[in-house]
């Protein structure tokens, strides 16, 4: 097998090329298992291949430097085509390796499927969502079976559950408006606050009361006992206001689903991207960082992650 090198920076492939002495046999494991992680594909005995891009190549590179710290040898080399398998080829063995995984992953949900929702084991649909989530990150290549998967999910989701009381309203009702909500803003009203403002009333106000002492014209959100938004059945804040205002768009629906798992660490969605909102919110809030002051970063952080997201 002939490797072609180049420096040009469009190449399309990555190849990484190392050695390790044999005493290092757990670290043999480590670095095996990270390329699994990494979605890379063995090329005959010349090395481990992924696509070029700025991601890929950093992994590698940081998996040449630990390999380099067990006394073993390296290389992450650039290339443009290799002389005995077409890129069809290549791309074939993606999809081939990303298909055995979801196929795995089609056998369990479909297990899942036979057994009544209120028997099945806690946490299990979100650990599947999570391995399918990482299936995903590194489905280079958009493997046919990942819409299949992504549809099991789904029926797995619209099993009956029950169901929130429903709230209409009119968004007229609702624009330039006095937003009231308790001191010391954590994840979900924060992330409320982000959505009021930039889906619902781009003009709102916030202001901060406690329960007995509301404004009369204020909208209250995310409070116990002042009505308003707040949870709805297994719903937090940001969902309840998502649904009362019909708020359609995919990357809102992520974050509604990070921040439920967040706030009610349920694991229903099994995403993750909501703790580490709430670990620096709690972190300012232990360094007196004002109410105002919370929110806005906030509110902040959870637009970042939605610029963050794709809409796919």
């Amino acid at each position: 097998m002939t490797v072609s090198r180049t420096t040009a920076s469009d190449a399309p492939w990555l190849l990484l090329t190392f050695s390790l002495p044999k005493k290092r046999a757990s670290q043999r494991v480590e670095i095996w298992r990270k390329l699994q992680r990494y979605g890379s594909v063995p090329l005959g005995n010349s090395g481990y291949l992924l696509p070029n891009n700025l991601i890929t190549q950093e992994r590698f590179e940081w998996l040449a430097t630990a390999i380099r710290k067990y006394a073993g040898q390296a290389s992450v080399v650039k290339i443009q085509s290799i002389d005995n398998l077409s890129t069809p080829q290549l791309v074939g063995r993606f999809v081939e390796a990303r298909s055995h995984e979801y196929q795995e992953l089609i056998g369990d949900l479909q297990k899942l499927s036979t057994i009544p929702p209120h028997r099945r084991p806690a946490g299990r649909v979100s650990r599947l969502r999570s391995r399918f989530r990482e299936i995903v990150e590194v489905d280079f290549f958009n493997s046919p079976l990942q819409k299949r998967v992504d549809q099991l999910l789904a029926r797995l989701d619209a099993a009956p559950s029950p169901k929130s009381e429903s709230i209409k309203v009119n968004p007229r009702d609702y624009v330039g408006r006095v937003w009231v909500t308790r001191p010391r803003p954590g994840i979900d009203r924060s992330a409320s606050a982000w959505l009021i403002r930039r889906f619902i009333d781009k003009k709102a106000r916030f202001a901060f009361a406690h329960e007995d002492d509301v404004p009369r014209e204020a909208v209250p959100f995310d409070m116990f006992h002042a009505g308003g938004f707040g949870h709805r059945g297994e719903d937090c804040t940001f969902e309840t206001l998502q649904k009362a205002f019909r708020i359609r768009d995919a990357k809102v629906a992520v974050i509604g689903q990070a921040i439920h798992d967040a706030d009610l660490l349920d694991e229903k969605f099994g995403r993750k991207e909501g703790f580490g909102v709430d670990a620096v919110l709690d972190g300012w809030a232990k360094e007196r960082v004002p109410d105002d002051k919370l929110l806005d970063r906030g509110i902040q952080l959870i637009e970042a992650l939605y610029q963050s997201l794709s809409a796919k």
